[in-house]
């Protein structure tokens, strides 16, 4: 569990109530039902809208990266590659079929399955490359769906401040009923750039940064698998795993 992730949620969010507290504002003031379901339905259509409900369900999921973000125990991974490079040194590349069945990584035990079956090194790193493209290519697009929730967001907050301002102009006869319109379109807005600059795209951002380090120890996997189907000296390979 990544407590830094939910710390920063909750003092992110602990920020604005807070502020409305010393400013000597009710906090109900906050809590407009209208308000969310115009910024909060909204964007979610927006975004379901551009990304299909597949790849918007994927881009859900996934953002639970962000409190559980995958582990890579590299430590035991070095010291595997290692062990690896050394066997195939020594005993050559068909004793590492006997591996194969302790390796719970699917990238990992396609890798050291194309190793065992003799592919040529370049053939080898062609096919792990387009393993990589692909994940790379379906993460960065679920990615994408919550970066387009920030950019949506704002700009729904607005429409939700707009449609609050006509409630208020079609009761200008009613001073009773001008203060729930105001209310809307005010807090419409905070909804709007809060969630996007708070929520949305810290999200997105961290998300970002944990698929490019997905896909740096794929990349040096990858090397290190090329390494052994060459026969590459194994403090070589150990000196390339140092840099994970």
């Amino acid at each position: 569990m990544d407590w830094g992730s939910i710390a920063g949620l909750i003092l992110a969010l602990a920020g604005v109530v807070v502020g409305q507290a010393l400013e000597g504002g009710e906090l109900s003031s906050l809590f407009q039902p209208a308000a969310f379901v115009i910024v909060v339905i909204g964007t979610l259509g927006a975004v379901l809208l551009q990304s299909g409900l597949v790849l918007f369900l994927r881009g859900v999921r996934m953002g639970l990266w962000v409190f559980s973000p995958p582990r890579e125990n590299l430590t035991a991974l070095k010291r595997d590659v290692v062990n690896w490079s050394v066997t195939a040194r020594r005993e050559g590349l068909l004793s590492l079929e006997r591996q194969l069945d302790s390796i719970r990584d699917p990238y990992i035990a396609k890798g050291m399955r194309l190793i065992v079956d003799g592919v040529d090194p370049f053939k080898l790193r062609e096919i792990l490359d387009t393993e990589i493209d692909a994940f790379e290519s379906e993460h960065r697009l679920s990615v994408k769906v919550w970066q387009s929730a920030g950019g949506y967001s704002p700009t729904i907050g607005i429409l939700g401040a707009v449609l609050g301002l006509i409630h208020v102009m079609e009761n200008l006869s009613d001073p009773s009923r001008l203060g729930s319109g105001i209310a809307v379109a005010f807090v419409a807005t905070i909804y709007g750039v809060g969630l996007a600059n708070l929520v949305f795209l810290p999200i997105g951002s961290k998300l970002q940064a944990l698929v490019n380090r997905e896909v740096a120890i794929k990349e040096m996997i990858a090397n290190v698998f090329c390494g052994i189907a060459t026969g590459e000296n194994p403090r070589i390979i150990e000196e390339r795993m140092t840099t994970l």
